[in-house]
This record gives C-alpha cells, structure tokens and sequence, in this order.
C-alpha cells in the first residue's frame, strides 16, 4: 500500500503492478483519502477511518474519473468531521440500502396494520393504489420530500378532485410515514408530509332543530312508506347516536334493565355506551321484532340493516318543511338540546362519544342562555346584601 502525496499530474502515472488485482495508494495530504487503481484500468476513490466502535471501515466516496483529487479530498475532509461528531458512513449507507420504496411498505407493513383496526382500510387501499402508488409508489420512502407531498396534494384538486378528497390523501400519506418513523423503518428519521396544509373548506352550517321542527318531523316520519323510519329518527333526535351506529343496532347491544345501550363499534374504533332515556326505551318497546333477526331497525323486506335511508328521509323532511335538515343534524339538535337544559359540555361529550374536548366546544356558544340566567340568579340571591342597584336583573340587550 504505497503512500505518497498525490498531485492532481502524478495521478496520471499511478499504475497496478503487473500480476496485482488492484493496488491502493494512499494519499498524505488528506488523512485516510487512498485511491485504489485496478489492473482493469479502474480508478475509485476511497475514505478509511474508525467507526465510533472502533472498528476499521472503508467508504467508497466515487469514481476519480467523476471526482478530481481536490473534490476527493474536501468529501474525504466533509466525511471526517461527520465520523468526528459520531457518524459512521459506511453504516448509514447500508441502512439506506434496506430502506424499502412505499410501495411495499405500505402492502407489507401498514395494510395489513390497518386492517387490524381500521374499518375502512379498503378505501385507503384504493386511494394508495390510484393515486399516490403512480407518482410516488416505486421511490425509497427516504427519497420522497414536501414537495413531492405537496405536489401529490395539489395534483389531485388539479384532477377535479374535491378539497375533502384531496385532504384524506394527505391524511393517509401522513398517517403512513407516521408509522414507518414509530416502527423505525430504516432510513426514516422525518416525515415529509408533517406541515403540509390541507385545503380549507369554508365551515358547514350547523343546523339544529327546535323543539317545534322536531314535533314536526315526528309527525311527518309517522307517514313514511318506510315503517322503520318512524323509530329510526326518533332513536336518533332522543340518542345522538351517528346514522349508521343506529342502522347497525343489534338487540343484544341493549341492557334495557340498566337503560344502556353498549355501541360495541364506533367510529373512535372503541365501544361506547350510551344511555336511554324513558323516550328512546318507549321506541325501543314500539319497534316490531322478527324471528331470528338480531337487528333492531331492519329493513322489513331483507331483514338485514339498511344501506341507506335518503329517499324515505328525504320526503320525510321536505314534508315537514325541512328540507336544510340532513340527518347529522340530528345529532347536532340532540347535542343542543342537552345544552340548553343546563347540560355540562362534560356530559354532552361522554353522551355523544367525543375524543377529543374542541369537537364538543361547538356547542359551547348554545349554552349562553342557560349561563346568563344562572349569572342573574345570583345577582338576585345577593340584591338584599348588596343593594338594589346591584341585584336587580337588568335585561339584556339583543346583540
């Protein structure tokens, strides 16, 4: 292994003696820089150094007829203060190796995740496969940047794709490299779709009844040509229970003896419960039951639940003169309705299911009625301790 100071002219003269494979040649003016030449007449450039164990390693740094000695010696230098700080190229290079593309990654190691736990894993199976598996799919999941998310993000609305739709495939792709970091999925230290912003929908209007519109849509869902209807909405005004948890409802889910109804499935992926008030175990005690049918609200011809109920809804409502009202509002109303009986915002999200505390303070502007009436309660308790002119209630203004 002959060391001498390479000079960008002597290279040229570097030759591999004859019956030698190869033979290195070590440069002084840039510690642990050799340049290996073959008998093939190959030239690559190489870094030897001690990894933070210790150990000798050697990292090919490039080819010298694309690296000139000077760009040798300043990668040899750049490579060196990096092992300095406790980097080992060589290892870091072979962690890059094993880092899988998305592609399979996500059938090998999320999908069948998902479908553990994740009802609708078939619909992220679909949005990978149509739209981010042909631009992103066959790139190391290391390789993809922001710019490539944004660009996914922003080429799906350019398509036609709506804001809603273009947003769940920045969920999921968030979602997957999410889980290829919490894994340790080698090569993954960041998330390239973290901070990338989803499309802003302006906000829905929430619609809640009245107790005179429900009176009104009780009525009208009594003449439906659908028979179910008339104890499906009332189930879902009197529970705040989502269409579909009300749809699936078995009888086995229902303590009638303890008023609870136990929705084992819902959509935070755990079981709730859910309790009954006199109202819905009078429905309960209505609904006519089928031999051998373990749902509650079947749909009579099939005696399976139904997959959906818009026609029948939506004449009952345009009959009641609501056609704005949309079943979700249901929930909303029942939500409202606790609200303004004096309910804590607490209770409103135990009943209702909520995980998280800022999906339940939309209904916290409701309460304002209920809170003012007990802030004068009080000035009315203490009129005769402090005087008249600070107990008695003043109306308020109408803002």
């Amino acid at each position: 292994m002959p060391s001498r100071m390479l000079t960008t002219k002597g290279l040229k003269g570097l030759a591999c003696p004859a019956g030698s494979y190869k033979v290195d040649f070590h440069d002084k003016g840039c510690k642990g820089l050799m340049l290996e030449v073959r008998a093939s007449g190959g030239r690559t450039w190489y870094l030897r150094y001690r990894n933070p164990c210790g150990r000798q390693r050697q990292f090919r740094l490039g080819d010298a007829a694309d690296l000139s000695l000077e760009q040798a010696r300043s990668l040899a230098d750049e490579l060196r203060s990096r092992i300095a700080l406790g980097h080992d190229p060589a290892e870091q290079k072979a962690v890059l190796r094993q880092t899988p593309i998305l592609s399979d990654f996500f059938y090998a190691h999320y999908l069948p995740f998902a479908k553990g736990y994740k009802k609708t894993w078939d619909c992220d199976e679909s949005l990978f496969r149509n739209h981010i598996a042909p631009r992103l799919g066959r790139r190391r999941l290391d390789e993809i940047t922001k710019a490539d998310i944004v660009a996914l993000h922003h080429g799906c609305r350019a398509e036609g794709a709506a804001k809603g739709s273009a947003n769940r495939l920045l969920v999921l792709i968030r979602y997957v490299f999410n889980m290829a970091i919490r894994w340790e999925t080698p090569g993954m230290t960041k998330n390239p779709a973290a901070g990338v912003a989803i499309f802003e929908d302006p906000p829905m209007k929430e619609r809640f009844l009245t107790p005179e519109e429900a009176r009104r849509l009780h009525e009208s869902v009594q003449e439906s040509p659908n028979p179910m209807l008339r104890f499906i909405v009332p189930m879902l005004i009197l529970t705040g229970a989502r269409r579909r948890e009300v749809l699936d409802a078995r009888w086995e889910d229902f303590d009638l003896a303890r008023c609870q109804w136990r929705i084992p499935v819902t959509k935070s992926g755990k079981p709730r419960y859910v309790p009954l008030s006199g109202g819905v175990l009078q429905v309960l005690a209505a609904v006519p039951r089928f031999d051998d049918c373990p749902w509650v609200f079947p749909n009579p011809k099939t005696l399976k639940p139904f997959v959906g109920i818009f026609n029948s809804w939506d004449s009952a409502r345009t009959r009641a003169g609501l056609a704005d009202v949309r079943l979700h509002d249901l929930r909303h109303s029942f939500a409202s309705f606790l609200v303004n009986a004096g309910r804590s915002l607490y209770e409103v999200q135990k009943i209702l299911g909520h995980t998280q505390v800022k999906t339940t303070q939309r209904y916290a502007h409701l309460a304002h009625e209920t809170l003012l009436d007990a802030c004068n309660s009080v000035a009315d308790s203490l009129a005769d301790s402090l005087g008249a002119q600070f107990g008695a209630a003043i109306p308020c203004r109408p803002a």
